[in-house]
């Protein structure tokens, strides 16, 4: 995917084709459930990896697309997926990288709704955590298991702002094959890209202050394009 360096163009102009919506400043708000098809064979193509087209609006649709490519470009990754909520994006990155008998560790108080998940849902599904002082690595190094398969940040923390060394982190992590995400709502991209530090997955609701006007609900979830399409075809659609 092709990444502007330049903030206002991408917030303003990059990945709208206003050709394709007779020049509207603005996009229109494709409100459609599905898409028609000419051929059959086209519809069999689309069934194939609803990634690549357009065919029901849970997975891809025109408006949607606009607002994933801006906000991989603002993160300085190569895709992106957008949910109806910040809780969904948290607990979909999540629950794609871990199953029964896996442990995460994660920061100590995180956001309320992702402590009742590591806390109450996931030991439902025999998932176990740890939470840590996430301002010292070796505390990473410590509570790692042989069964930890993700690491779990907030930088800054959501209560208490204490900040981690994503690079570190990163490190570690990918010295023992573990996957890291991270909540970079507070930041969002304009101050802070997890990404460029080796971070797997990048998370925000939209919901705070990526918009900012209490007026939209929302989650992002960046990152590589194998990992968001594995996503996408597993607990996205699903």
């Amino acid at each position: 995917m092709f990444l502007p360096n330049d903030l206002s163009y991408i917030i303003s102009e990059f990945a709208e084709e206003r050709e394709n919506y007779f020049n509207a400043v603005a996009p229109p708000i494709m409100q459609t459930s599905n898409f028609t098809f000419k051929k059959v064979d086209d519809l069999r193509k689309a069934f194939a990896d609803e990634m690549k087209g357009y065919l029901y609006s849970r997975g891809i649709n025109p408006t949607v697309e606009i607002l994933r490519k801006k906000i991989a470009a603002l993160d300085g990754a190569e895709d992106c997926l957008v949910f109806n909520s910040g809780a969904a994006a948290i607990f979909t990155g999540v629950l794609a990288n871990v199953k029964s008998g896996d442990h995460i560790v994660s920061v100590r108080n995180p956001y309320s709704w992702t402590k009742k998940m590591f806390d109450v849902i996931l030991p439902r599904f025999g998932v176990t955590r740890t939470y840590i002082d996430g301002r010292d690595i070796e505390n990473f190094e410590e509570a790692l298991q042989p069964n930890t398969t993700l690491i779990y940040l907030e930088s800054p923390n959501s209560w208490d702002y204490a900040l981690q060394d994503l690079k570190a982190v990163a490190d570690l992590a990918k010295s023992r094959n573990i996957i890291t995400m991270i909540d970079n709502s507070y930041c969002t991209p304009l101050y802070q890209q997890p990404i460029d530090f080796g971070i797997d997955l990048s998370m925000q609701t939209a919901t705070k202050y990526i918009s900012g006007h209490s007026d939209t609900l929302g989650g992002v979830l960046s990152g590589s394009h194998q990992m968001i399409k594995k996503i996408f075809d597993s607990e996205y659609l699903n």
